[in-house]
């Protein structure tokens, strides 16, 4: 997957535990258990582990390979890990790493709970440590309540920002299909201790509210954030509310929406009366492929490869140069559907 991006680089490199990244801390003040040196300025060969949730997952895939791709053009020896949803597999990853010796380690923690651990491993191992996608907490198991200056440096794109787009795009659809508030419902389903995610589906409820510019019943629905769960979830839910007639389904990717999609289609509904808008695009573009009618209506597009290219691009240029990485960088997105996603530069495997 490709398109032009503009990234955007958002905050001011963070002083103190946020950067938390081995033999670093504030350049001004002492903080417990700091060490007060600057960023080292690496002469020898850079070597990097890049360990991955749902490392079989599309996304993930393609994030690993614009990792793989821009390693190889810096000259990079970089390692890839598929944690699965194993959040102790994360932490003994990590320990791997300060085993190994190597340089730096990019994480999808599977778990958000296990952030102080890894921090504190990278930082007595002397091993940098930067976040993709997900966000990690020093000092606590919850980002959600995480002060900005104690979350790990973060290369991905914003929930906020994506969920404002999902919304908005389900709004437009809803007045444009002329459907009635009172025999609607949304479904909104998440893996809901995954801050990112809640950030994408509170911002997607209120896009829509304000572009719709009525009240629709919201049904939301915990998930682990993979098809087959989603979509048993969700079954269930369809089967206490046979009153609705027209369903949105929105959440925190494309997983969500597909298994939201299918369970609502084999409860019954045809496509006309289902409007999903995913995140992600790399499980719509099938459903779109086929020609088929589907309730799975858009998706916005997020290309893995850029964050994975950027997550090896920012840590490679802190150990070489020094550059202190920023709070969190940002990727921009595109909405796609059904009659443009093979020019938006989706790929569909």
């Amino acid at each position: 997957m490709s398109w032009t991006h503009r990234r955007r680089w958002t905050s001011a490199a963070v002083c103190g535990c946020a950067l938390i990244l081995a033999a670093t801390a504030c350049s001004s003040g002492k903080d417990s258990g700091s060490t007060e040196s600057g960023p080292q300025h690496s002469t020898g060969a850079i070597s990097l582990v890049y360990a991955q949730k749902q490392g079989d997952q599309e996304y993930f895939i393609n994030e690993a390979d614009g990792a793989r791709a821009k390693a190889k053009e810096l000259g990079i020896d970089l390692r890839v890990v598929n944690l699965g949803n194993d959040a102790n597999k994360a932490v003994t990853e990590l320990r791997n790493a300060v085993n190994q010796k190597a340089s730096g380690v990019i994480a999808v923690v599977p778990d958000p709970s296990v952030g102080p651990q890894l921090v504190q491993l990278a930082k007595t191992g002397g091993v940098a440590l930067l976040t993709s996608d997900d966000q990690v907490c020093v000092n606590g198991p919850e980002p959600a309540s995480c002060a900005k200056e104690n979350l790990v440096p973060r290369v991905g794109f914003s929930g906020t920002q994506m969920g404002t787009e999902v919304g908005a795009r389900a709004g437009q659809d809803f007045k444009k299909f002329g459907w009635k508030p009172e025999e609607t419902a949304i479904v909104d389903a998440w893996k809901q201790d995954v801050t990112v995610c809640t950030d994408r589906v509170k911002a997607n409820q209120k896009a829509f509210k304000d572009t719709a510019g009525v009240d629709v019943k919201v049904i939301e629905v915990g998930t682990d954030n993979t098809p087959s769960d989603a979509q048993n979830k969700i079954s269930a839910t369809v089967s206490g509310n046979r009153s609705v007639k027209n369903w949105i389904v929105m959440g925190c990717n494309d997983e969500n929406v597909s298994g939201g999609v299918a369970a609502i289609q084999n409860a019954g509904y045809a496509a006309d009366n289902v409007l999903g808008v995913g995140l992600g695009a790399y499980l719509a573009c099938k459903e779109w492929r086929g020609g088929k009618p589907t309730g799975f209506k858009a998706a916005l597009f997020i290309n893995g490869r850029d964050v994975g290219a950027l997550a090896v691009q920012t840590l490679y240029d802190y150990l070489k140069n020094g550059k202190p990485m920023p709070a969190e960088a940002f990727a921009s997105t595109t909405m796609v559907d059904s009659t443009n996603w093979q020019q938006s530069g989706v790929t569909c495997n």
